[in-house]
C-alpha cells in the first residue's frame, strides 16, 4: 500500500526473495527498506578464507527483512568486524575459523577494548554475531561471550535554559525570514496570475512570470552553452529577479538546505522528536473534520525503528489555534514547503515527505542509500553532516538534536517523547545534571514536609478489628508495650499523654474505640471556633489531624456509624481527657 493508500502492484508469479550470501559464500547483499543494495566483500577480510566464510554467514543471517534495515546498520557491524579479525590476524596463532576461537581470545579482545562508549558498542555487536553462530552457542566460549558488560553512562547533558533559548531563537530567525520570503513570493504569484495587478512586461509581471516558471518546474530557464561553462538564468528573468544569486531566484519559492535544518530544529524543540524522526517524517494531514471553529487538527505519522517489529509507527495529533499552539508549526511547515513538495508529487507521486529543500548543484548524488534519493533539484530530510555545519554557521559548538531533545524530553517536557517509561527515567531523566541539580530542592522541601507529617499529622497506631488478649488499655487505644514506648517516663513505663498515643506504633485501635474518638474529634472541632489559633495548634493540633487521618482511612459511613453510638461513659471520659484531669 503506498502512503496515499494505492494498492501496490504485485511481484511476477516466480518472483523470489534474493539471498543476502553469494553462490560463492564471500560476497553479502544487503537490501535496505527501500530495496537498494550495498555489497561486503569478506575475501578481503585479513584472516583465513574458512573464518571469511563463516563471517559471511552470520553476517548474512541478519542481512534480512526485519532484522537490519538500513545499510547504516550493516556498514557499523561491517566496521567492527574489520577490526576484529584484525585483531585475530594479530595473534600468534590466528585461529583459522569461528570454532578455533577460544575463550582466552575472547578475554584478551575484551581487555584490548576499553571501557568507553565506543567499547561498549563494538562489544555488543561483535558478541551478537558470534553468538548467532551453533558452534559458539554452548562452552567456555560461549559463556565468556555471554558475559555481560556495564554500559557506561550517557555524557550527553541537556542544555541550560540560556543556552537553549539561544539556539532556539537561531532556528526560529532563520526559518521565519524563509517563511515570509516564500509567503510573500507566494502572493506575487497568486496575483500575477489572476491577471489584474501587473502590466504585461512590466518588471512586477516579469517577476511573477518567472515566480510561475519556479513553482511549476523548479528552476529558470537558462542560457544554452557549447562548452563547459555552467549555465546562467537568462537575462531577462535576472534583471527583473535583481540579479541571479539563488537568493534573488529559486529562494523565493523554495527552503535552503539551512532553512531545513533551521525547520527541524524547531520541531525537535516543539515536539521532541529526534533527527531520524524528523529527516523522516511524512506529510501531516489535517482531520477531516476540523470542527466548528475552523481549527485545523494534524494527524501526524511518526516512524520509530528501534522499537522492534510492531511498534515501529505511532501517530499523534496537534491543533492549529493560535500563534502559541503545537500546531502552528505544522501549519507553517507546510505552507514553507508547498511549492516543493506540489513539484515532487507532480515528478514522483506518492513521495510524501514533509521536509523537502532545493539544492543549487541538482544531479548530484548521496552517499547513503538509505536516504530518499534527490527528486530533480529537491532533496529530502536533515542530513547529520547538515546539522554539525547549520551549528557551526550559527556559532554553535555542535549540533543541537541529542543534546536539545534531552533538554525538551526531559526538563521541558518531563515526560517520555518516544520512548517507554523506562527508557526515558533511564537514559534522559535520572542522568541528566540539570535534572538531578534542579530535583536537590523539590527532593529537600518533600523529605522536610514528610518528616514533618511523620512528627505530627499522621496516625501511627495500628488499626485492628478486635481487641488482642494482652493489650493494656488507654483512654484512647490499647498498648501493646507499656513500658518500652517512645517517650519513657523517669519512674518507668510511658509518659506521654493520653492524647499521643495515636501517634505510638505500640498503640492499636478497634471498633471499641471509634466512638469515643469520633466524639474527640468533634470536641476538638468545636474547641478551634473559642480557643485563639496558636493556642489551639499548640494543644490540640497534632491529635485533631491524627483524627482527620483515622477519619479518613475508616471512611464516611463507618465514622457516621461511631458518632451514633458515643454513650455517656465516652462522653465523660473525653471530658476529663480534654481538662487534663487523665493526663500522666
Amino acid at each position: 500500500m503506498s502512503p496515499r493508500g494505492r494498492k501496490a502492484s504485485l511481484p511476477q508469479a516466480d518472483h523470489a526473495r534474493p539471498e543476502p550470501l553469494a553462490p560463492d559464500g564471500l560476497v553479502v547483499h544487503h537490501h535496505n527498506r527501500a530495496g537498494r543494495v550495498k555489497e561486503y566483500d569478506f575475501s578481503a577480510m585479513p584472516v583465513a578464507e574458512p573464518m571469511q566464510r563463516s563471517l559471511a554467514a552470520v553476517f548474512a543471517g541478519f542481512c534480512r527483512p526485519g532484522t537490519w534495515g538500513a545499510h547504516t546498520t550493516s556498514e557499523g557491524y561491517w566496521y567492527q568486524l574489520e577490526v576484529f579479525t584484525k585483531f585475530l590476524a594479530g595473534l600468534e596463532n590466528p585461529p583459522r575459523d569461528l570454532d578455533e576461537i577460544t575463550s582466552a581470545v575472547v578475554k584478551q579482545w575484551r581487555l584490548g577494548l576499553g571501557t568507553n562508549r565506543g567499547s561498549y558498542h563494538a562489544n555488543s555487536l561483535i558478541t551478537r554475531l558470534l553468538l548467532s553462530d551453533g558452534r559458539l552457542q554452548t562452552g567456555p566460549v560461549a559463556d565468556e561471550l555471554a558475559v555481560r558488560r556495564k554500559e557506561p553512562k550517557s555524557q550527553i547533558q541537556s542544555y541550560s535554559e540560556a543556552e537553549f533559548d539561544e539556539i532556539k531563537v537561531a532556528a526560529r530567525r532563520m526559518f521565519r525570514s524563509a517563511l515570509l520570503r516564500i509567503r510573500e513570493n507566494a502572493q506575487h504569484l497568486e496575483r500575477w496570475r489572476q491577471g489584474d495587478y501587473y502590466q504585461e512586461g512590466s518588471q512586477g509581471w516579469l517577476v511573477g512570470q518567472a515566480l510561475d516558471i519556479l513553482a511549476r518546474t523548479g528552476d529558470l530557464p537558462r542560457s544554452v552553452h557549447q562548452d563547459a561553462r555552467p549555465r546562467i538564468v537568462i537575462r531577462k528573468y535576472a534583471k527583473a529577479l535583481g540579479g541571479r544569486k539563488p537568493a534573488m531566484t529559486w529562494q523565493r519559492l523554495f527552503l535552503s538546505r539551512m532553512e531545513a535544518v533551521a525547520l527541524g530544529v524547531l520541531l525537535m524543540a516543539e515536539y521532541g522528536w529526534n533527527l531520524s524522526v524528523i529527516d523522516h517524517a511524512e506529510v501531516p494531514r489535517a482531520l477531516p473534520d476540523p470542527g466548528e471553529d475552523g481549527h485545523p487538527t494534524y494527524r501526524i505519522p511518526l516512524e520509530k525503528y528501534r522499537r522492534g517489529a510492531g511498534h515501529h509507527y505511532e501517530t499523534r495529533n496537534v491543533t492549529d489555534d493560535g500563534a502559541a499552539s503545537q500546531g502552528r508549526l505544522i501549519t507553517q511547515a507546510l505552507e514553507a514547503t508547498s511549492f516543493a513538495r506540489a513539484i515532487v508529487e507532480n515528478l514522483v507521486p506518492g513521495t510524501d515527505r514533509l521536509i523537502v529543500w532545493r539544492t543549487h548543484k541538482p544531479g548530484r548524488q548521496q552517499a547513503s542509500q538509505d536516504r530518499l534519493p534527490p527528486v530533480s533539484h529537491f532533496h529530502f530530510g536533515i542530513h547529520t553532516s547538515y546539522t554539525q555545519e547549520w551549528a557551526h554557521a550559527q556559532g554553535f559548538s555542535g549540533a543541537p538534536f541529542q543534546r536539545g531533545r534531552r533538554t525538551v524530553n526531559a526538563l521541558d517536557r518531563r515526560q517520555p517523547g518516544q520512548n517507554s517509561q523506562e527508557t526515558h527515567d533511564r537514559r534522559y531523566v535520572l542522568v541528566d545534571k540539570r535534572v538531578q541539580a534542579e530535583a536537590v530542592e523539590v527532593i529537600a522541601v518533600g523529605a522536610e514536609d514528610a518528616a514533618l507529617r511523620a512528627r505530627t499529622g499522621v496516625l501511627a497506631a495500628e488499626l485492628r478489628e478486635q481487641p488482642t488478649a494482652g493489650d493494656v488499655e488507654t483512654a484512647t487505644a490499647d498498648c501493646s508495650d507499656y513500658n518500652n514506648g517512645p517517650h519513657p517516663a523517669p519512674e518507668g513505663g510511658c509518659g506521654a499523654s493520653f492524647l499521643m498515643c495515636l501517634g505510638c506504633q505500640n498503640a492499636r485501635v478497634h471498633p471499641g474505640h471509634h466512638g469515643r474518638l469520633a466524639h474527640l474529634h468533634t470536641a476538638l472541632t468545636n474547641l478551634r471556633s473559642v480557643v485563639p489559633p496558636p493556642a489551639w495548634k499548640a494543644d490540640w493540633g497534632e491529635t485533631h489531624e491524627r483524627l482527620e487521618d483515622l477519619k479518613d482511612k475508616l471512611g464516611a459511613a463507618t465514622w457516621s456509624q461511631a458518632l451514633a453510638q458515643v454513650g455517656d461513659a465516652d462522653r465523660e471520659l473525653i471530658r476529663h481527657l480534654l481538662t487534663g484531669d487523665l493526663d500522666t
